[in-house]
Order: C-alpha cells, then sequence, then structure tokens
C-alpha cells in the first residue's frame, strides 16, 4: 500500500507483511516548517502584550537589539511606534513640530514636501508661511523677533494635530540650543568634552534607570534611597532636560519630553515631597522648557505640580510647611527642624518659579502665595538685620538663631537678587533686602583666616563657627552678579568679596588629592579650606563652585575661571566617571576613594550646565537675558526677552 499522491500525510509501504512509514517528503517539511515557525512568532508576539511587559516591552527590545539587533523580528507594536509610523514621510518635519527653530532653510522644508506630497500624509503649506531662522542681527544668542503670517491652525498643519503651542504672537522664535562656541578652537574642544559627559550620564540614566528619579551608576540600577523616595517621578528627566536642549542634544531632549507627556502623572504620586526640591527641580525645569521651546504641554505640567503644592501653604502665617502629600494634601515639616519650624532656604525659594507661572498662566495664586512670604520676611523683626534658618509658620517668630550662607539659608539670598532681576529690575524690595541682608552678613559672617582665605561661617546663637559648606560656595557668582547689575555704594565691595570667596573655594578643590571639593570645610590653626569631620569629606557632584567660576568668568574675564573649571572636569572624569554614569566619591582625600554610587539629578541640571556655560560664547544665554534658579534652570527676564511668554491679559 502506498500514499495518496498529492496529500499532506506521511506515505507507506509494506516490508513482508508489517507497514514501514515513509520520510516526509520535501513539501511536506516545508508546510510544517511554516505552521511551526507561525506559531512561534504568535507566541513570541503575545508574550510582549502580557500586562507587566506591556509598559517596558520597547525599552526591553531596544536594550536586546544593541546586543545582537541582526537577531530580532521587529518590535512588539507600542504606541509610539504607531505614532512614528503615521509621521513617517514627516520624519524632517517631526524636527518643527518639536524644534522648529533648527529645521534648516525655509526651501528644504518645502522640497521635502513636494517629494512625499503623493502619499497624502502632509499637507502642503501655503506659501505665506515662514520657518524661522537665525538671523545675524541677533547680539545676543536670542533669534530677531519674528512671527507667523498665517492663522495658528496653518502652522498646526505641520506641528501636527497633537501639539499645541502658544497664541501666533509667541511663536517663532526660540532660544540658541546651538551654536555658542568660543572662537578658541581649545575652549571649543572643551566645550565638547562636556557634552560628551551629558550624553554618558543621560544614555546610562535611560539604559539602567529610565522613570526612576536618579540612577545608581555602579549597580547599574534606579536609585530609590533619594530625596523622593521610591517614587518614581522621573527626576533625572525633569531636571535636566533643559541642559539636552541646550547642548542640542535633540533627540534626548524628545525622549524625555515623551516620556513626560505620556508617564509623568502628578496624581500618581502618593508619597510626601519636598516642597522646595520638587519648586526647583520639577517646577522650575518645565517652566524653563515652556519658555524655550512655546510648547505648553510644559507650562501645563508646571502649573499642575505647584497646585499640588498649594496645600503647604494653608498656615496661619502663609509660610508654607517643609513636606505635602500629593493625594491628600496634607503638609507638615521635618520634626528636627528647631520644633518643627519651616525652612529658611525652602520656603524663601519659591519666588522665581511662582511669580513667573502667575505670568504665564494669568492666574495670580501662585504669586500672591510668595508675596506673603516676602510680606512676612520683611516686617519680621531681624536679630541685626540677620535672617535665622527657621520660622514657625504658625507664630511667625524664629526658632533657633542659627544663621547661615551654606545649607538651610543659602537660596533665600539668592532669591532676592534674582526676582529684582527678573521682573527687570522694577521689584526693588527684593534688591532692598537682598543689599540689607548682606550687609548685615558681610559684617557678622564674614571672616579671614589666619593664611588670608576669606570665607562665610556659620552663625549659632552670636558664636561663630569657622566652617563653609560647599553650598555656601554659590555666593561667590552671586556677588559678583549683585555688583555688575547695579552699580551702587556696594558694586566693588560685592566683587573684591565674589573674587575672595570663589578663590576660597577652589583651594577647598585644590587642596584634596582628587581636586575635588568637600562637603564642608574648616579653618583652624592647623588647617584651612579642608574638611575635618569624615562626614565632611565626601564630594557628591555638587555644582557651587563651577557655578561661581562661570559667573566670575563672565563678569571679569579672567581666564584663570576657565582653567579651574577644566581641572573639576579632569577630576570628574578620573574620579567619578564610570562605564555606568557618574558617581559621587566618600573621600576626596583618598588617593582610591570609595564611590557613593549615586548620580544626582542636579548632576545634569546644574554641574553639566555651567560648565557647558562656562566654555560658551557670552552671548549664549547671556546674562542680561536670563537669570538662572538655584538649580540653574534659566528663566527669561521680563520686559526684556522675547521668550518670556507672558499671558495675554
Amino acid at each position: 500500500m502506498s500514499g495518496t499522491t498529492g496529500t499532506l500525510l506521511p506515505t507507506y509501504y509494506f516490508h513482508g507483511s508489517a507497514p514501514c512509514r515513509r520520510f516526509f517528503r520535501t513539501r511536506e517539511k516545508f508546510v510544517i516548517f511554516l505552521v511551526f515557525l507561525t506559531f512561534c512568532v504568535v507566541c513570541f508576539g503575545t508574550f510582549f502584550y502580557l500586562p507587566e511587559f506591556k509598559g517596558s516591552s520597547g525599552r526591553v527590545y531596544q536594550q536586546i537589539r544593541r546586543a545582537g539587533p541582526d537577531l530580532l523580528i521587529p518590535p512588539p507594536p507600542q504606541i509610539e511606534d504607531v505614532r512614528e509610523a503615521q509621521r513617517f514621510i514627516r520624519h524632517d518635519t517631526e524636527n518643527v513640530k518639536e524644534d522648529p527653530h533648527i529645521i534648516g532653510d525655509r526651501e528644504k522644508l518645502k522640497a521635502k514636501i513636494e517629494e512625499d506630497s503623493a502619499l497624502k500624509v502632509l499637507e502642503r503649506p501655503d506659501e505665506a508661511i515662514i520657518v524661522p531662522k537665525r538671523t545675524s542681527s541677533t547680539r545676543t544668542g536670542l533669534l530677531a523677533p519674528g512671527g507667523l503670517k498665517e492663522p495658528l491652525n496653518q502652522i498646526d498643519q505641520i506641528l501636527g494635530p497633537d501639539v499645541v503651542t502658544v497664541p501666533p504672537a509667541l511663536v517663532g522664535i526660540y532660544p540658541l540650543r546651538q551654536g555658542g562656541e568660543d572662537r578658541e578652537l581649545s575652549v571649543r574642544k572643551k566645550r565638547d568634552k562636556v557634552k560628551e559627559m551629558m550624553k554618558h550620564a543621560w544614555d546610562n540614566y535611560v539604559l539602567y534607570a529610565w522613570g526612576k528619579n536618579e540612577l545608581k551608576p555602579v549597580s547599574k540600577k534606579g536609585h530609590t534611597g533619594s530625596i523622593f523616595g521610591t517614587q518614581p517621578m522621573g527626576a533625572t528627566i525633569l531636571d535636566g532636560l533643559d541642559t539636552l536642549y541646550m547642548m542640542g542634544l535633540t533627540d534626548e531632549f524628545k525622549q524625555g519630553k515623551e516620556w513626560i507627556q505620556r508617564e509623568f502623572n502628578v496624581d500618581s504620586v502618593v508619597a510626601d515631597v519636598s516642597v522646595f526640591e520638587v519648586n526647583i527641580r520639577f517646577v522650575g525645569g518645565m517652566l524653563t522648557c515652556y519658555a524655550l521651546t512655546g510648547d505648553v504641554t510644559f507650562r501645563d505640567k508646571a502649573q499642575q505640580i505647584a497646585d499640588k503644592l498649594l496645600p503647604a501653604f494653608n498656615t496661619p502665617t502663609g509660610i508654607p510647611n517643609a513636606l505635602v502629600n500629593f493625594k491628600t494634601g496634607a503638609s507638615k515639616n521635618y520634626g528636627w527642624a528647631s520644633g518643627s519650624s519651616s525652612i529658611l532656604s525652602e520656603f524663601g525659594t519659591l519666588h522665581l518659579e511662582f511669580s513667573y507661572l502667575s505670568d504665564i498662566t494669568g492666574n495670580t495664586i501662585y504669586r500672591n502665595k510668595v508675596d506673603k512670604i516676602r510680606h512676612v520676611l520683611n516686617t519680621i523683626e531681624k536679630p541685626n538685620g540677620l535672617y535665622p534658618n527657621y520660622l514657625n509658620p504658625r507664630s511667625g517668630k524664629w526658632g533657633q538663631h542659627h544663621m547661615s550662607m551654606g545649607a538651610l539659608g543659602d537660596s533665600f539670598y539668592e532669591y532676592l537678587l534674582k526676582a529684582w532681576l527678573q521682573s527687570g529690575k522694577e521689584d526693588d524690595e527684593a534688591r532692598q533686602m537682598f543689599d540689607e541682608s548682606m550687609e548685615a552678613v558681610i559684617k557678622y559672617m564674614l571672616k579671614e583666616s589666619p593664611g588670608g582665605l576669606m570665607y562665610f561661617s556659620d552663625l549659632k546663637f552670636d558664636k561663630v563657627e569657622h566652617k563653609m559648606d560647599h553650598l555656601a560656595c554659590f555666593s561667590g557668582g552671586l556677588l559678583a552678579l549683585a555688583s555688575k547689575t547695579l552699580k551702587n555704594e556696594h558694586s566693588k565691595k560685592y566683587m573684591d568679596i565674589a573674587q575672595q570667596i570663589t578663590n576660597t573655594c577652589h583651594e577647598s578643590y585644590a587642596r584634596s588629592y582628587t581636586k575635588l571639593g568637600p562637603e564642608a570645610f574648616r579653618f583652624t590653626e592647623g588647617a584651612e579650606a579642608r574638611a575635618l569631620k569624615s562626614s565632611e569629606k565626601y564630594y557628591i557632584l555638587r555644582p557651587e563652585t563651577i557655578e561661581s567660576y562661570f559667573y566670575l568668568y563672565r563678569l571679569t574675564k579672567d581666564e584663570k575661571y576657565r582653567d579651574f573649571g577644566w581641572e573639576a572636569v579632569q577630576a570628574l572624569e578620573k574620579h567619578c566617571r564610570v562605564p555606568g554614569g557618574y558617581t559621587g566619591i566618600k573621600n576626596v582625600y583618598s588617593e582610591d576613594p570609595q564611590q557613593d554610587d549615586v548620580q544626582q539629578s542636579f548632576f545634569l541640571a546644574e554641574t553639566l550646565k555651567y560648565l557647558y556655560l562656562l566654555f560658551s560664547d557670552d552671548e549664549f544665554y547671556s546674562l542680561d537675558q536670563w537669570v538662572f534658579n538655584t538649580e540653574a534652570h534659566p528663566f527669561p527676564i521680563k520686559n526684556i526677552n522675547p521668550f518670556y511668554r507672558e499671558a495675554a491679559v
């Protein structure tokens, strides 16, 4: 007996009386192989639709693809993939949607649209639409004011229906995201090196801790012990996004923006968070991105976050508590803060963000909140004209009389000066409070060591503690900025102190083995500008000394500050760079320091940004046009910078 010709069943023959099975025919083998292959593809694709993989399968795929791209079938369909397919032909014009200012010349865009018109994906824009481009007439790193001649719906055809932009009168001008190179080739190379450092830090965060707050670069996983706790709020994304923009890292910027649009949701946060940290990092970062791009996504996110902070202001005095629960609105202070007082550097560091938010949304509630804080501080009696670090939000009375230009006090003084600058120098009350407070600080807290090093000491109940925090090293840049922005009787004194303070902070770096500065340093007969306690010897990628290098270079043009900055770059590369990013170290005086395994979000937001600006041309984010918040997020100056984007009244 034999099998029937043409059947898919195997054939048989008889050996004696026993039937024997033949081998499968070639066609039979092929059909079976196709069935098996189809089954494998279906199973493999279904695997990616499991709930626990649905949100992250795309990222898993990308990591596997880098290891062996030729081994994989196309990735499972994700929402972003579908959107990308829909925009495939619009690839070049996607830059208009996200970053219109780098699109190139208008003719290139027009040619691309004509080339793709047959596929009917994108309508051809009207000839009257003008794509903005840089002009040689601008002197401050800004585009010359310009606009778009057609109605906003014409622009939507280019940007895409899912993008909302600012009103037409505010569209068409964008800050520099490329350019700003120094004339000297050697300086440009240093600037490029800083950009490479940023990309190294970001890429590893994306690879190992995407969506988490910070990265553990040695362990190569998310850091859950940060000030934001275990709640994944994407702190590094919100904090570092404007640095990516300023460095021209376009793909990385779009990557971060898309996460914020799709994943960041303040309503999902159930933990107690720091009002201060959320304000300067999250609200500040989103406000800057709005100023840079005009995309109201960022403005709206900033407003949503700020609204979650408002319950903290519900105190008898209007001085906010330090912590607020995003879900319940309950707020409280730290128990250790002088009888549950609020902290000067925290409630005093809200003015820039909240005032700007009111101006761009038209909602005065935010400005009213910080103006009330200002009123309390301006009218309360101050011991010797000084501001203690603690204030009880219920009684309105000072806590223990501990004063500092470092931790607990620092950025309060910074925001007095910068609120005046941000207002276009119209907030005279802020400037007056700054000068008066600095007069008292200089009189009672400014000291000089036996070796001739100037420093700001801490003051506790009139007792001087001859210690200066790394955090206080921002004061060199602050006083230099104060000296140059208003010519008054304090100007020369401010600049002299600024230069000496910055030199002292540099000495704290130079006198360590790693050439990185400790968290705090002391001044005694046996040691100057050196940490003595083990708890003060660590370096956690802080920016304050580099911040002062930036301001002093911009305002004096002394090349030594760039030299100091390059020394810091080399030290970071030698002691803090690891394959998985950048880590802090626990002892700056050790030849082989232990690593703390944390890449702080402010390393991307501040340290690398100030280094990049240090090696940039003066007109790149000019100090005449921008004021930097305490987390180094640049805000446009009102009535001077066209990117202020104030809401129409």
